[in-house]
């Protein structure tokens, strides 16, 4: 018969205790992982407490993948169908065909693997490369801060780039018109008509607008670097040509490159998540379009009144208007403006007529939060209508070269309404050539 003390008893009894707390432990964690692999099978191990998480901090607006045939751009939160972290970027359309998100959680820095839905939009015109969702759903109980995309599951997560997720805490609106403009390249120097379409931006109500600069001029750049300290522009770096040979055509041409007009279709899209919770409207269009309202003084009272004859419509196109800056008047001959490169709009006022077999491009004014993905000219998906704004509500005046050039000056068609506002525009253009050209 084998006898113990009171001191074995108590620590047979421990032993027992400590070993139910650890076969317990192990089973709660085997319970635990089981519900992960079921809700998110393709889960990793959390990561070491106290390394939160990991990974290189992406430093730049494109972020090419080890591929080199996936160019990230930035992840932002979607909950408006299920939560999910939706990620702008660029894809080669065939040669990519597995993703996934690496997920950090907080408190703790667990990441979790979850593969991707890559949905490559449909206005790609023919070039290998376009712009694409990368979507993935997000863990349950989990509000992930960062992400990380890979080709795999299973890796390093250490060598992997890593992104935050905007979009995830709610903000008010903190303007109610933001403009984006892609992509400025081609060392681009029309400064005195970029300066007269952002001055009548703010004339009309925008608050905001959003440049994907790839190039421009020295003389520009002082425009630029005045309009950023002033508060109006956000200028997002765009090197798209670092990583693909691009087109400044918008349709393939079979000559070896890879993507069209600098990639404008990914920088839009991504210029509507970038504001979609700090802007109550967002304006697509070029830095040579302005959308003019004819029966209302600016955009607050002309969407104000378009939304209420519209209820549930999200997206409103505008027609395009060409005013040839070959076709000029003498009005507003600034002399001091003639020193400045580009053309000044005052001048350009006969618009070319409709060509009615010739498809007239639309602009948009646009409600971010009902657009899911857009191209140039119409949104392909969103949750709120469409509507085509009639011409005498508002049109798009584009001046640029001419699309009818044979057209004697007889043909086109007088309309001065840029005109309306020539005297806040000239003294608000002085203003910004004094402090930055002049």
């Amino acid at each position: 018969m084998l006898r113990c003390g009171k001191k074995h008893i108590c620590a047979v009894v421990a032993c027992i205790i400590f070993g139910s707390i650890l076969i317990c432990s192990w089973k709660d964690l085997q319970l635990q992982n089981n519900i992960t692999r079921k809700f998110f099978p393709q889960a990793t191990t959390a990561s070491p407490a106290g390394q939160l998480c990991r990974g290189k901090p992406a430093q730049n607006a494109i972020t090419a993948l080890k591929d080199n045939r996936t160019f990230i751009i930035s992840p932002y939160f979607d909950d408006r169908e299920s939560k999910v972290t939706r990620v702008i970027g660029i894809v080669h359309h065939k040669d990519v065909k597995q993703l996934y998100c690496w997920f950090c959680c907080p408190p703790d820095g667990k990441i979790y693997a979850s593969k991707a839905k890559i949905d490559v939009h449909s206005d790609r015109f023919g070039f290998p490369y376009g712009a694409a969702d990368i979507v993935c759903l997000e863990p349950e109980n989990c509000d992930p801060t960062h992400v990380s995309i890979h080709q795999s599951p299973h890796g390093n997560i250490d060598q992997l780039p890593r992104f935050e997720i905007k979009n995830r805490k709610a903000e008010t609106f903190s303007v109610d018109f933001t403009v984006c403009i892609s992509a400025m390249f081609g060392n681009y120097n029309n400064v005195l008509q970029f300066i007269q379409s952002m001055e009548m931006y703010k004339i009309l109500g925008v608050q905001k607008v959003v440049i994907y600069k790839n190039n421009c001029s020295h003389l520009m750049e002082k425009v630029l670097k005045f309009y950023v300290e002033e508060g109006t522009v956000e200028i997002i770096p765009w090197p798209i040509n670092s990583h693909l040979k691009v087109s400044s055509k918008w349709h393939f041409m079979q000559d070896g490159t890879h993507i069209g007009y600098y990639g404008q279709i990914t920088a839009l899209n991504d210029c509507i998540y970038r504001n979609m919770q700090r802007s109550k409207f967002v304006v697509l269009n070029d830095a040579d379009e302005i959308i003019l309202p004819l029966k209302h003084p600016d955009w607050k009272s002309m969407m104000s009144s378009l939304q209420e004859q519209n209820p549930g419509t999200g997206i409103f196109l505008f027609e395009n208007h060409i005013f040839p800056e070959t076709v000029s008047t003498h009005m507003f001959n600034i002399s001091s403006w003639n020193t400045v490169p580009g053309v000044n709009i005052l001048q350009h006022v006969h618009r070319e007529p409709d060509r009615k077999d010739v498809f007239n491009p639309k602009k948009m004014i646009i409600d971010p939060r009902k657009v899911i993905q857009t191209s140039v000219h119409s949104v392909l998906r969103a949750y709120g209508n469409s509507v085509n704004v009639p011409m005498d509500v508002a049109l798009i005046y584009h001046c640029r070269v001419p699309l009818q050039g044979n057209l004697p000056r007889e043909s086109l068609i007088r309309d001065t309404t840029l005109w309306r506002y020539n005297l806040s525009l000239v003294m608000n253009v002085n203003k910004v050539l004094y402090q930055t050209v002049l």
